[in-house]
């Protein structure tokens, strides 16, 4: 009896199906815009918080809202609470589309991607403990290093001017999805103290409310604007932090197209909030909370404090370590096989770039600390940490770049014109067909110019 057939070896880091790409491509150019916008606020919050510190400190604390709704808040509280509230709706969605549609719809597929960001936030939370517990340091903020922030990467990727392939894109975009559903989890779980049950149950009832309308079909951003607001109040009164109401609704919504439908309503919805999150609510969050002094004194600190230390080993070794070797051992262990185009030195300077948390670490170390002192040190760490990460990757990136190019330049090439790259018309005989009809026409050009150049040497007064 002959030997079974081995199952044919999963291609990790392959090629995007067409529409996956288009998606991919349309996400992450407003991402990366965001991300701009994203490093000109964090740098400006800087300035300004080293320059003119007292009025950078009177308008964060400045203090303005409905008090008998408990939501008379600082201008920073409602930059971290209400406004990253659209960053994890949009969070939300794009994780359900993942899941219905995306790279996580085949557990087999996704287990790869999923097992490198756990090991890229456990390892992570690894080193932190490890060097407070040796430094005789507060492991609370074992979670600050565990994050991605996706649009500080890429705007690093826009800088240093390295475009890489859709399938590392892909990879690193599926990270900071996994990544952020970890740490609306760890945000959950963790740092939730005290529970209003009467406004949790208002907050349930109204996410109810709104899976109802959706799923009636029920449209009109005059109905749903209103209702989220009031879901929002509710669930940040119940002592749940509110971003957990923005995921909550972009998890409901639908991803998945129906007949007649040019885009399913989760991702046209996403495709119209997502600027609003990339270049304005992220990056105003950015301006209140990346303000910290950072004098000669307050950058050698983040070097003696154990607590410091470890949120910058974590970002810059843990992430590194941990995405690298988890991507590695799922290989092994799924019998993947790594793209030829690529190699792996490319996963390992993607897992470098992820090293840059920013956003979620941000509001991970206010929350993790009540002292005032401990959370500008914090901050500090993750802005050093998060720009030695982008150095170290932006190094790594550059020694590929041709390669990177080379491989962008395939994936784009449309020499018939058609809309669509050639490398997804191969099976395709109508592309085959156009581009015979193409070198057709230029063979039969050159053969008149042939014609044109060869009675042109036969004239008498033409040269030897």
């Amino acid at each position: 009896m002959a030997a079974p057939t081995p199952a044919p070896r999963r291609t990790f880091l392959g090629r995007q199906s067409l529409p996956e790409r288009n998606y991919l491509t349309d996400a992450l150019r407003t991402e990366t815009v965001g991300g701009v916008i994203l490093l000109v606020a964090a740098v400006a919050a800087l300035i300004w918080a080293n320059t003119l510190g007292s009025s950078y400190t009177t308008v964060s604390h400045f203090h303005f809202g409905p008090a008998a709704l408990g939501l008379h808040l600082s201008v920073a509280h409602w930059a971290a609470d209400g406004l990253l509230a659209i960053f994890f709706f949009v969070a939300g969605v794009e994780l359900k589309r993942e899941l219905v549609a995306g790279e996580l719809r085949d557990p087999k597929a996704a287990a790869l991607p999923v097992v490198a960001a756990l090991c890229g936030m456990a390892v992570p939370a690894v080193v932190y403990t490890l060097v407070t517990v040796l430094g005789s340091g507060s492991t609370s903020g074992w979670a600050v290093p565990t994050a991605t922030d996706i649009a500080f990467a890429l705007a690093v990727l826009a800088v240093i001017g390295t475009s890489l392939p859709s399938a590392l894109r892909a990879f690193l975009l599926t990270l900071a999805v996994v990544d952020d559903l970890f740490a609306i989890l760890i945000i959950a779980v963790f740092f939730t103290e005290n529970i209003n049950f009467a406004a949790l149950v208002g907050a349930f009832a109204g996410l109810a409310v709104f899976y109802l309308l959706l799923r009636l079909n029920v449209r009109g951003w005059y109905v749903y604007v209103p209702l989220a607001l009031v879901i929002w109040g509710l669930m940040y009164n119940s002592g749940i932090h509110a971003t957990i109401a923005g995921v909550a609704m972009g998890l409901m919504l639908r991803c998945t197209r129906r007949d007649g439908e040019e885009r399913p309503p989760g991702e046209r919805i996403e495709h119209l909030i997502r600027p609003l999150s990339a270049g304005f609510a992220v990056p105003l969050f950015a301006l209140f909370s990346a303000g910290v002094s950072l004098s000669g004194g307050a950058v050698a600190g983040v070097f003696t404090h154990p607590e410091t230390l470890g949120v910058v080993l974590g970002l810059v070794v843990g992430k590194t370590v941990g995405i690298f070797g988890g991507t590695w051992l799922a290989t092994r262990f799924t019998r993947a096989e790594l793209n030829k185009e690529l190699a792996w030195a490319d996963v390992f300077a993607v897992a470098s770039l992820a090293g840059i948390g920013f956003t979620v670490s941000l509001l991970i170390g206010e929350l993790a600390f009540t002292d005032a002192d401990m959370i500008n040190e914090i901050k500090a760490s993750v802005l050093l940490g998060s720009l030695i990460a982008a150095v170290l990757s932006g190094v790594l990136l550059k020694l590929r770049v041709r390669r990177y190019r080379a491989l962008t330049d395939a994936e784009e090439h449309d020499e018939d014109e058609s809309g669509v790259p050639d490398v997804y018309e191969q099976d395709d005989p109508a592309y085959h067909l156009r581009m015979a009809a193409m070198y057709e026409k230029k063979a039969a050009e050159h053969r008149r110019l042939a014609q044109l150049a060869g009675a042109a040497s036969n004239k008498p007064d033409s040269p030897a």
